[in-house]
């Protein structure tokens, strides 16, 4: 019976570990130098809410999360300090009628409950809406900067 439960306790253990080495919350001071400076430049005006340290593909970021103006923006920075993107909460009414009409329709009847901008080098590769179910779940969809399917997500 051990010898049953211990692959599945190791498993999850494993899950658990990939996981959090995918994104895990840190304090400020363990922002490298080069971040630190970049967040400063990028957050005069802001209210942090928090830090992260993610990997992905084998490459370290640092992601500032903060709020703006009453919407989030969070900003993720390479580990020399450049930005690499920025997600910033929009309004959806803000958008055009086409970018609404294609967010509604990926929706499929699910509730939009929140619409990022997808910002990287600079310019704007896609919309992200945090979208609920009927039945209570909750998923993301996107779309492309004129309301395009896209070949693949950002």
């Amino acid at each position: 019976m051990t010898y049953r439960i211990f692959p599945i306790t190791a498993s999850l253990l494993a899950l658990t570990l990939f996981t959090s080495a995918q994104e895990r919350k840190i304090d400020r001071s363990a922002l490298p130098s080069a971040v630190e400076k970049a967040v400063q430049a990028e957050t005069k005006n802001a209210q942090i809410k928090g830090f992260a340290q993610e990997r992905e593909h084998g490459k370290t970021f640092y992601e500032a999360e903060t709020i703006v103006d009453g919407h989030t923006r969070d900003v993720l920075f390479a580990t020399d300090g450049t930005i690499v993107e920025i997600e910033e909460e929009v309004a959806l009414d803000s958008l055009s009628a086409g970018i609404q009409a294609a967010l509604k329709k990926k929706a499929a009847g699910a509730t939009i409950d929140k619409v990022e901008s997808l910002t990287r080098k600079g310019r704007l590769v896609a919309y992200e809406a945090q979208i609920r179910r009927t039945n209570g779940k909750t998923a993301e969809i996107q779309v492309g900067p004129n309301g395009q399917n896209l070949s693949h997500e950002e």
